[in-house]
């Protein structure tokens, strides 16, 4: 019996509809990938675009990138980079107090980060008060401690509760935890507000909850410690070592570099307390 060969129109269906497979989710991916380089135009374009947010995203980056590599031509985009830390959508305050951290010779950028210490959003107020440690400036020591701390998470208000995770669950920011069922039929979401682990539940799905009782403790996840701990070598205090003693005592459930900033964290604290004499 003759083989059936495909014919042409066929072979060249399937050849196309394979490239397509390989090339859309790669274009997606690159268009969308924060790395991609842009040109000075293109960052000023995507700086202003309100209508596609990860536009501004990618060009904060992008000038990130160059302030680290020392690139003095991106000053031009400093004010407009400090106008950012009004912006109403919190990925974007997010971003930009991020960049702000990495200039500490701009004060516009300094009193930014500074307003930035009472945004309504946890992690907003996380990178200000990081990025004001590149200033000198000690007014963010009080959020970067919580960093270092398991928190409760609350009902936002009464109501049955119906948890979305399990103890020991890793997290990340906006994560669904738990919704609470209103009494008018409606339902409220509890998302974390920061990336973590699910540390304890303390109350079960079905159990009615009041506002403000704690529903979970949501401990830190490893790179936000981390980063705490090294803010904390230049401003901690004596009494911030007990719990970055805990760190430094920590076993395997922590990694090594935890440990180890725990460990150079609480000498460098030791060493301003106890200056050397001469």
């Amino acid at each position: 019996m003759p083989t059936t060969r495909p014919r042409p129109r066929s072979v060249l269906l399937m050849i196309l509809l394979a490239v397509l497979f390989i090339l859309v989710p790669f274009l997606t991916w690159y268009l969308t990938w924060f790395g991609r380089p842009l040109t000075d135009r293109q960052i000023e374009r995507y700086l202003n675009d309100e209508e596609r947010p990860r536009h501004i995203q990618h060009a904060l980056s992008q000038i990130a990138d160059r302030i680290l590599r020392g690139d003095p031509s991106v000053r031009r985009w400093y004010p407009k980079i400090a106008s950012l830390a009004e912006h109403p959508r919190p990925e974007i305050r997010l971003m930009a107090a991020w960049v702000m951290g990495q200039e500490n010779r701009f004060e516009d950028f300094h009193r930014a980060l500074k307003r930035l210490l009472n945004d309504p959003i946890p992690m907003v107020r996380r990178n200000a008060a990081l990025g004001l440690v590149r200033f000198g400036d000690e007014s963010g020591r009080s959020e970067i401690q919580r960093m270092l701390r398991a928190e409760p998470i609350r009902a936002p208000e009464d109501g049955a509760v119906t948890v979305s995770v399990s103890l020991g669950d890793d997290v990340r920011t906006e994560t669904l935890l738990a919704q609470i069922h209103r009494a008018d039929g409606r339902k409220r979401d509890v998302r974390a507000p920061w990336p973590g682990r699910v540390e304890r539940l303390l109350v079960a799905s079905g159990t009615r909850v009041r506002a403000g009782e704690v529903i979970l403790s949501l401990a830190p996840e490893s790179q936000q410690v981390y980063e705490a701990l090294r803010a904390l070598y230049f401003i901690g205090r004596e009494e911030d070592l007990p719990e970055i003693e805990r760190y430094a005592r920590a076993g395997s459930e922590w990694p090594e570099a935890v440990r180890e900033q725990a460990r150079r964290t609480a000498s460098a604290i030791r060493q301003r307390r106890s200056p050397s004499r001469p």
